[in-house]
């Protein structure tokens, strides 16, 4: 009789949880149904992540092997560390790192807080037509494929037919070698980075301002605020979630440089301090077959940008900010 009464008991509490997960299935699948055209949208975008971000992921195991194409992931020898022991000990990483991170920190300083400036202006702007050609000036560079924006570059600053130096050479002076100077380098990937992409980057934080509540604003002008103060005490902080989550996401990607920008930007002359991860990898691993090397380095610099990423979302959640999770 009370194994009965248990039984029973069981398959009474049983019960609710089965018709409670029937009827979340039925909620998720309504949903899905209901936001079909949304999810879409999303669709490429999540295919382009599966593709090539996820599928490729089981490749990491060549780091840890002596990788033949010719035998496979499966019959290639496993050599264990040997290849992140090569890659601590060479000269070489050490200084594609500092450049790395100089490109990283230098963006992080000039290229991060420039849209953020860049929106707060053009949300104070008052006639709707003339914020729009703003925006649509400002939009444009993004659009341009980086192989235009360092032609560019080469017509204003080269030495032999650039602009710049013909005004120059025209005022009594001598040409400055913009190009093959070191000195040079980085202020060009900077000025390069804010003309393409301030413009584009204003799009999240100006709707993150449009989301704010006018009562506001109101609120602020009753107590005599101005616009700077109602800028600093309703503006920023109102924006800042979406700016901390953003910042937390750039620190994951702290050791990634736009390849394609400083690729087409190097030359012989100034590879001492043009080389970063993503071209080493490049040039060692797709040039010279050195695969296994050069999936230890992307490795690295993805255990690296995971460390930072969950580092900076733990901090923000110690000191009782939102988080990205």
């Amino acid at each position: 009789m009370q194994e009965l009464s248990v039984q029973y008991v069981s398959e009474a509490t049983r019960d609710p949880l089965a018709k409670h997960r029937r009827a979340k299935g039925r909620h998720i699948l309504r949903d899905l149904w209901r936001y079909r055209f949304l999810y879409l949208l999303a669709l490429p975008g999540l295919l382009f992540m599966v593709v090539f971000r996820y599928i490729p992921m089981p490749g990491i195991i060549i780091a840890f092997q002596d990788f033949s194409v010719a035998k496979g992931f499966l019959r290639s020898p496993w050599i264990g560390l040997e290849n992140v022991t090569r890659l601590f000990s060479s000269p070489d990483f050490w200084v594609i790192l500092r450049n790395t991170l100089t490109i990283s920190v230098l963006g992080l300083v000039f290229l991060f807080p420039a849209p953020i400036v860049l929106a707060l202006l053009l949300n104070e702007l008052k006639s709707q037509p003339f914020k729009r050609g703003l925006q649509t000036v400002y939009y444009l560079p993004h659009f341009l494929s980086w192989v235009i924006v360092v032609s560019l570059t080469y017509f204003f600053l080269s030495t032999e037919v650039g602009v710049i130096n013909k005004a120059i050479l025209a005022l009594g002076g001598t040409k400055i070698p913009f190009l093959l100077d070191s000195q040079y380098f980085y202020p060009m990937l900077i000025v390069q980075g804010l003309w393409k992409g301030v413009g584009w980057g204003t799009i999240i934080y100006l709707a993150a301002m449009a989301g704010l509540d006018p009562a506001l604003y109101e609120a602020a002008q009753i107590d005599g605020a101005g616009k700077w103060a109602q800028i600093r005490h309703v503006t920023i902080p109102g924006i800042m979630p979406t700016v901390r989550i953003l910042f937390i996401l750039n620190m994951g990607g702290l050791l990634s440089t736009n390849f394609e920008q400083v690729w087409l930007m190097q030359n012989a002359m100034i590879l001492d301090v043009a080389e970063v991860i993503d071209t080493y990898v490049y040039r060692t691993g797709v040039t010279m077959g050195q695969f296994s090397y050069t999936t230890a380095v992307g490795l690295f610099k993805s255990v690296i940008g995971l460390i930072l990423i969950l580092s900076a979302n733990w901090f923000a959640k110690r000191n009782g900010e939102e988080g990205v999770w």
